[in-house]
């Protein structure tokens, strides 16, 4: 099996993106992996610091390390990876390194940027030291703190053209921090609306972004877009195109995951068996799997 980052990077050449998807149950992670094994596709299952405490570090990396065994082939064991999404500690780093997880966001995006860079740093030059292969990922640019449904944009986050991260800023961040990746504020935004798409994405700004990030490295520095819920396709494909190597997606997914669950009580009223019920959500969510992927890899 290909390391995290050698996918991340075959992504980035072929103007792909891998999509990232959150679980919070087995059933979502199910639905999660059979729609990237039908298309063959590598496929990263992130679980947040609530996710974690709630699933369990050490179940996550059993789950994951389960399906790469069982479903290896004669290149190695299945390109599936794990993700400690929006850590907010070094503590937190330090667990995910050491129960087994191949990256982590490391997320001090609300801080100020002499902070933010500060923190990452550390947290970046000890997963260096301790586990080279180990992905870290940077954040710039406040976009909410949750997967959650909204009626209008929150007053803190980073959605005017002025807030969005400045590429002289990433270039910074990323040479001082090393990180190897980047989530950068570019209109997107963690949620989504009730009745109505999310803000178009700002295409120029990544590109802008990419291009600093490359002049200021000498390499292509991948860069992740968070918050995809709610995200038009067409900006997806702009975004992909013009640099993003890995899309976010959670609150589309626990909108399936609610809606299977209302759905199959609907049909089976008296039904208390949860296998019999589950099959729906599972259905829900990964039909929006497969689509994602599909967009993201241009299949």
């Amino acid at each position: 099996m290909k390391s995290l980052i050698e996918t991340i990077k075959d992504a980035e050449a072929k103007k792909i993106a891998i999509g990232h998807f959150n679980i919070s149950d087995l059933v979502s992670l199910k639905a999660i992996f059979e729609a990237a094994h039908k298309l063959g596709l590598p496929v990263i299952i992130g679980v947040s610091e609530g996710e974690r405490d709630f699933i369990g570090i050490g179940q996550a990396v059993a789950l994951i390390k389960s399906l790469r065994e069982e479903y290896s082939t004669k290149d190695g064991e299945y390109p599936i990876y794990l993700n400690a999404d929006h850590t907010h500690s070094f503590q937190g780093i330090k667990e995910a390194v050491q129960a087994g997880f191949d990256s982590a966001v490391f997320d001090f995006s609300k801080s100020p940027l002499e902070e933010n860079i500060a923190k990452t740093k550390e947290a970046a030059e000890w997963t260096r030291e301790t586990n080279p292969d180990f992905v870290i990922e940077g954040e710039m640019g406040y976009i909410g703190g949750g997967s959650v449904i909204m009626d209008k944009i929150p007053d803190d986050i980073a959605i005017k053209e002025e807030d969005l991260t400045k590429p002289e800023d990433a270039a910074r961040f990323v040479k001082e921090t090393r990180v190897d990746m980047l989530a950068p504020a570019v209109g997107n935004i963690h949620g989504m609306f009730k009745n109505a798409p999310n803000p178009d994405l700002n295409i120029k700004r990544i590109k802008d972004i990419k291009d600093a990030l490359q002049a200021a490295s000498g390499q292509a520095v991948p860069l992740v877009l968070h918050g995809g819920s709610g995200i038009k396709d067409s900006d997806f494909i702009l975004a992909i195109k013009s640099g993003m190597s890995i899309v976010h997606i959670n609150t589309e997914l626990r909108v399936a995951w609610r809606k299977g669950v209302e759905e199959a009580l609907k049909n089976s009223p008296d039904e208390i068996v949860p296998y019999k019920l589950l099959p729906k959500v599972k259905e829900e969510i990964e039909k929006i799997i497969e689509a994602r992927l599909r967009l993201f890899s241009g299949i």
